[in-house]
Protein backbone atom coordinates (compact mmCIF):
# COMPACT_ATOMS: atom_id res chain seq x y z
CA UNK A 1 0.00 0.00 0.00
CA UNK A 2 1.66 3.38 -1.42
CA UNK A 3 0.29 5.86 1.23
CA UNK A 4 0.34 10.21 0.42
CA UNK A 5 0.38 11.78 4.13
CA UNK A 6 -0.87 15.24 4.81
CA UNK A 7 -0.03 16.62 7.98
CA UNK A 8 3.16 14.69 8.38
CA UNK A 9 4.92 17.18 10.57
CA UNK A 10 2.37 16.63 13.33
CA UNK A 11 2.30 13.95 16.45
CA UNK A 12 -0.57 11.64 14.34
CA UNK A 13 1.88 12.17 11.21
CA UNK A 14 4.74 11.11 12.43
CA UNK A 15 3.05 8.08 14.07
CA UNK A 16 1.42 6.91 11.03
CA UNK A 17 5.20 7.35 9.17
CA UNK A 18 6.38 4.96 11.69
CA UNK A 19 4.06 2.31 10.68
CA UNK A 20 6.72 1.69 7.91
CA UNK A 21 9.01 0.14 10.48
CA UNK A 22 6.52 -2.57 11.51
CA UNK A 23 4.57 -3.00 8.47
CA UNK A 24 6.22 -4.86 5.07
CA UNK A 25 3.23 -3.47 2.76
CA UNK A 26 3.03 0.17 4.39
CA UNK A 27 5.12 2.59 2.20
CA UNK A 28 4.98 6.45 2.56
CA UNK A 29 5.58 7.56 -0.83
CA UNK A 30 5.26 11.66 -0.23
CA UNK A 31 4.88 13.26 2.60
CA UNK A 32 3.57 16.41 2.95
CA UNK A 33 3.34 19.89 5.88
CA UNK A 34 3.66 22.81 5.90
CA UNK A 35 6.81 22.17 8.03
CA UNK A 36 8.45 20.95 5.32
CA UNK A 37 10.96 22.27 2.96
CA UNK A 38 10.40 20.28 -0.04
CA UNK A 39 12.97 17.89 -0.59
CA UNK A 40 12.01 14.93 -3.17
CA UNK A 41 14.82 12.86 -2.29
CA UNK A 42 13.35 12.86 1.30
CA UNK A 43 9.92 12.51 0.07
CA UNK A 44 8.82 15.51 1.69
CA UNK A 45 6.61 17.91 0.17
CA UNK A 46 5.51 21.54 1.35
CA UNK A 47 2.37 21.41 -0.50
CA UNK A 48 0.51 18.56 -1.96
CA UNK A 49 0.57 19.97 -5.54
CA UNK A 50 3.93 19.68 -5.58
CA UNK A 51 3.86 15.89 -5.46
CA UNK A 52 2.95 14.39 -8.71
CA UNK A 53 4.19 10.91 -8.50
CA UNK A 54 2.10 8.17 -7.43
CA UNK A 55 0.05 6.71 -4.67
CA UNK A 56 -2.81 4.71 -3.60
CA UNK A 57 -4.36 6.63 -0.74
CA UNK A 58 -4.14 9.88 1.32
CA UNK A 59 -4.14 10.23 4.66
CA UNK A 60 -4.75 13.18 6.25
CA UNK A 61 -3.85 13.91 9.72
CA UNK A 62 -2.97 17.83 9.65
CA UNK A 63 -5.93 20.42 10.92
CA UNK A 64 -9.53 20.45 9.63
CA UNK A 65 -9.41 23.42 7.87
CA UNK A 66 -6.91 21.80 5.39
CA UNK A 67 -9.92 19.31 4.09
CA UNK A 68 -10.98 21.57 1.21
CA UNK A 69 -7.25 21.48 -0.63
CA UNK A 70 -7.00 18.05 0.35
CA UNK A 71 -10.64 16.96 -1.17
CA UNK A 72 -9.97 19.04 -4.44
CA UNK A 73 -6.32 17.62 -4.63
CA UNK A 74 -7.64 13.80 -4.22
CA UNK A 75 -10.65 14.59 -6.76
CA UNK A 76 -8.54 15.38 -9.12
CA UNK A 77 -6.44 12.44 -8.80
CA UNK A 78 -8.86 9.83 -8.38
CA UNK A 79 -7.52 9.33 -4.63
CA UNK A 80 -8.88 7.68 -2.07
CA UNK A 81 -8.84 9.66 1.06
CA UNK A 82 -8.72 8.95 4.64
CA UNK A 83 -9.61 12.12 6.84
CA UNK A 84 -8.66 10.97 10.62
CA UNK A 85 -8.59 14.90 11.50
CA UNK A 86 -11.37 16.07 13.92
CA UNK A 87 -13.09 19.53 14.85
CA UNK A 88 -14.77 19.88 11.30
CA UNK A 89 -17.31 22.64 10.77
CA UNK A 90 -20.75 21.76 8.87
CA UNK A 91 -19.48 23.40 5.86
CA UNK A 92 -16.64 21.29 5.88
CA UNK A 93 -18.76 18.26 6.65
CA UNK A 94 -20.67 18.86 3.82
CA UNK A 95 -17.55 18.91 1.39
CA UNK A 96 -16.44 15.57 2.52
CA UNK A 97 -20.11 13.91 1.75
CA UNK A 98 -19.90 15.60 -1.20
CA UNK A 99 -16.34 14.48 -2.45
CA UNK A 100 -17.82 10.73 -1.70
CA UNK A 101 -19.43 11.47 -5.09
CA UNK A 102 -16.54 11.21 -6.60
CA UNK A 103 -13.99 9.28 -4.39
CA UNK A 104 -13.62 6.88 -1.70
CA UNK A 105 -14.05 8.73 1.35
CA UNK A 106 -13.18 7.30 4.97
CA UNK A 107 -14.52 9.85 7.65
CA UNK A 108 -14.67 8.96 11.11
CA UNK A 109 -14.83 11.06 14.55
CA UNK A 110 -12.31 8.27 16.22
CA UNK A 111 -10.11 6.13 13.97
CA UNK A 112 -10.00 3.63 16.67
CA UNK A 113 -11.66 0.16 16.06
CA UNK A 114 -12.28 0.02 19.75
CA UNK A 115 -14.51 3.13 20.03
CA UNK A 116 -16.63 1.52 17.27
CA UNK A 117 -17.38 -1.18 19.07
CA UNK A 118 -17.99 1.36 21.84
CA UNK A 119 -20.64 2.94 19.89
CA UNK A 120 -22.20 -0.97 18.77
CA UNK A 121 -22.96 -1.65 22.79
CA UNK A 122 -23.95 1.96 23.55
CA UNK A 123 -27.12 1.76 20.72
CA UNK A 124 -27.39 -1.89 21.94
CA UNK A 125 -28.08 -0.83 25.66
CA UNK A 126 -30.13 2.46 25.10
CA UNK A 127 -32.08 0.31 23.29
CA UNK A 128 -32.88 -2.42 25.68
CA UNK A 129 -33.34 0.35 28.23
CA UNK A 130 -35.29 2.85 25.94
CA UNK A 131 -36.27 5.43 29.39
CA UNK A 132 -32.41 5.56 30.61
CA UNK A 133 -30.58 8.02 31.39
CA UNK A 134 -27.98 8.86 29.13
CA UNK A 135 -24.74 10.96 29.71
CA UNK A 136 -21.30 10.84 27.85
CA UNK A 137 -17.95 12.51 29.72
CA UNK A 138 -15.00 13.00 27.59
CA UNK A 139 -11.54 13.77 28.54
CA UNK A 140 -8.93 14.87 26.93
CA UNK A 141 -5.25 16.84 27.18
CA UNK A 142 -5.35 20.18 28.30
CA UNK A 143 -3.81 21.15 24.50
CA UNK A 144 -7.05 19.87 22.63
CA UNK A 145 -8.29 22.47 20.98
CA UNK A 146 -12.50 21.36 20.10
CA UNK A 147 -15.39 20.52 22.68
CA UNK A 148 -16.80 18.64 23.19
CA UNK A 149 -15.05 16.01 21.26
CA UNK A 150 -15.98 14.36 17.96
CA UNK A 151 -15.94 11.54 19.71
CA UNK A 152 -18.36 11.51 22.00
CA UNK A 153 -20.63 12.92 19.56
CA UNK A 154 -19.82 10.25 17.60
CA UNK A 155 -21.40 8.24 20.56
CA UNK A 156 -24.18 10.54 21.02
CA UNK A 157 -25.79 10.46 16.93
CA UNK A 158 -25.12 6.46 17.05
CA UNK A 159 -27.43 6.13 20.19
CA UNK A 160 -29.56 8.89 18.42
CA UNK A 161 -29.86 6.04 15.26
CA UNK A 162 -31.76 4.02 18.19
CA UNK A 163 -32.90 7.03 20.09
CA UNK A 164 -34.00 9.63 17.36
CA UNK A 165 -36.37 11.55 19.37
CA UNK A 166 -32.92 12.15 22.04
CA UNK A 167 -31.77 15.81 22.01
CA UNK A 168 -28.12 16.16 22.25
CA UNK A 169 -26.74 18.72 25.05
CA UNK A 170 -23.49 19.77 25.82
CA UNK A 171 -22.55 20.92 29.28
CA UNK A 172 -24.60 21.62 32.34
CA UNK A 173 -24.91 24.69 34.71
CA UNK A 174 -27.37 26.97 36.29
CA UNK A 175 -30.57 25.49 37.51
CA UNK A 176 -33.13 23.04 35.84
CA UNK A 177 -33.52 19.79 36.05
CA UNK A 178 -32.49 16.84 33.66
CA UNK A 179 -34.93 16.01 30.66
CA UNK A 180 -36.45 12.73 30.09
CA UNK A 181 -35.06 12.75 26.11
CA UNK A 182 -31.36 14.29 26.78
CA UNK A 183 -27.69 12.76 25.65
CA UNK A 184 -25.96 14.93 27.70
CA UNK A 185 -21.93 15.43 26.92
CA UNK A 186 -19.62 16.47 29.86
CA UNK A 187 -16.30 17.96 28.61
CA UNK A 188 -12.74 17.02 30.59
CA UNK A 189 -9.67 19.06 30.32
CA UNK A 190 -6.17 18.09 31.95
CA UNK A 191 -2.97 16.78 31.83
CA UNK A 192 -1.95 14.46 29.00
CA UNK A 193 -4.58 12.46 28.76
CA UNK A 194 -4.82 10.77 25.18
CA UNK A 195 -8.77 10.41 25.56
CA UNK A 196 -11.21 8.64 27.95
CA UNK A 197 -15.03 8.17 26.72
CA UNK A 198 -17.41 7.14 28.96
CA UNK A 199 -20.87 6.02 28.29
CA UNK A 200 -23.38 6.06 31.60
CA UNK A 201 -26.64 4.53 31.01
CA UNK A 202 -28.97 4.37 34.29
CA UNK A 203 -32.21 3.21 34.63
CA UNK A 204 -32.45 4.85 38.22
CA UNK A 205 -32.30 0.95 39.73
CA UNK A 206 -29.30 0.74 38.09
CA UNK A 207 -26.26 2.12 35.70
CA UNK A 208 -24.15 0.41 32.96
CA UNK A 209 -21.25 2.33 32.08
CA UNK A 210 -19.22 1.72 29.17
CA UNK A 211 -15.90 2.99 29.07
CA UNK A 212 -13.28 3.14 26.06
CA UNK A 213 -9.83 4.65 27.47
CA UNK A 214 -6.92 5.30 24.82
CA UNK A 215 -3.17 4.48 26.24
CA UNK A 216 -1.25 5.60 23.28
CA UNK A 217 -1.93 8.01 20.08
CA UNK A 218 -0.29 5.08 17.68
CA UNK A 219 -3.90 3.45 17.90
CA UNK A 220 -5.38 5.93 15.44
CA UNK A 221 -2.64 5.30 13.12
CA UNK A 222 -3.20 1.65 13.12
CA UNK A 223 -6.78 2.37 12.57
CA UNK A 224 -5.80 4.96 9.78
CA UNK A 225 -3.46 2.17 8.23
CA UNK A 226 -6.63 -0.48 8.52
CA UNK A 227 -9.22 2.13 7.47
CA UNK A 228 -6.87 2.97 4.24
CA UNK A 229 -6.25 -0.40 2.89
CA UNK A 230 -10.26 -1.31 3.45
CA UNK A 231 -10.77 2.24 1.48
CA UNK A 232 -9.04 0.88 -1.64
CA UNK A 233 -10.82 -0.19 -4.39
CA UNK A 234 -14.40 0.64 -2.69
CA UNK A 235 -16.88 2.66 -4.61
CA UNK A 236 -17.29 6.32 -4.29
CA UNK A 237 -19.01 7.02 -1.10
CA UNK A 238 -18.56 8.20 2.37
CA UNK A 239 -17.19 5.22 5.13
CA UNK A 240 -16.63 5.12 8.56
CA UNK A 241 -15.33 2.27 10.77
CA UNK A 242 -19.31 1.08 11.09
CA UNK A 243 -18.73 0.46 7.31
CA UNK A 244 -15.56 -1.23 8.26
CA UNK A 245 -16.78 -3.39 10.73
CA UNK A 246 -20.14 -4.18 8.70
CA UNK A 247 -18.43 -4.49 5.68
CA UNK A 248 -19.49 -8.76 5.55
CA UNK A 249 -22.91 -7.90 6.41
CA UNK A 250 -25.58 -7.12 3.56
CA UNK A 251 -26.69 -3.85 3.25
Amino acid sequence: MKVLLFGAGGAMGKKVAALQETRDDFEIVASVSQEFVTDEKKKQYACLEEFTGQADVLIDFSFHTAVKQILEYCIRRDLPAVIATTGHTEEEKELIHKAGVSIPVFYSANMSVGVAVTCQLAKQAASVFPQADIEIVETHHHRKMDAPSGTALMLAEGIREVRPDAVITTGRSGQGKREANEIGIQSVRLGNVVGIHEVMISTGNETITIRHEASDRGLFADGAAVAAEWLIGQPAGVYNMNDYMNQGEEK
